[in-house]
């Protein structure tokens, strides 16, 4: 599945002011932009649903949307941009199936191996204790 594939009409833009310095200008005009993005109701697949819903951190909310915040530009449509960008990384990132890790037995030799630095640090701490006569 590539990220290309995410339709503009399921994402939400809303323009809002920016926070932190800026002057003059970070007052006046509502550079900074929250994309919206409603799993639920978008039309990847279900996988792909499920992987973005599991994410972990505070990005989707309880409804299961998917909440971006861009401030960086200064422009609103640099900032519009920067969000699709992250939107389309983090779609492309749950669209990957996790790869699932078998369990394998231990080889014979790495066995031993550490068994004989158990005894060797066995015989480190032997040599600590005090001799008796």
């Amino acid at each position: 599945m590539k990220a290309s594939m995410l339709r503009e009409e399921e994402v939400e833009f809303t323009a809002m002011r920016a926070q932190g310095p800026g002057g003059q200008n970070v007052n006046k005009v509502s550079s900074a932009v929250h994309l919206r993005f409603d799993i639920g109701k978008s039309s990847l697949p279900e996988d792909v649903k499920e992987r973005l819903l599991a994410m972990p951190g505070r990005r989707v909310t309880k409804d299961g949307v998917l909440v971006l915040k861009a401030q960086a530009a200064r422009s609103q449509e640099q900032n519009k941009a920067l969000a699709w960008a992250r939107l389309e990384e983090i779609v492309s990132a749950a669209a990957e199936v996790p790869t699932v890790r078998r369990a394998t037995k231990p080889t014979y030799a790495s066995k031993q191996r550490r068994l004989q630095g158990k005894a060797q640090r066995s015989e480190v701490k032997a040599g600590r204790k005090r001799v008796e006569d």
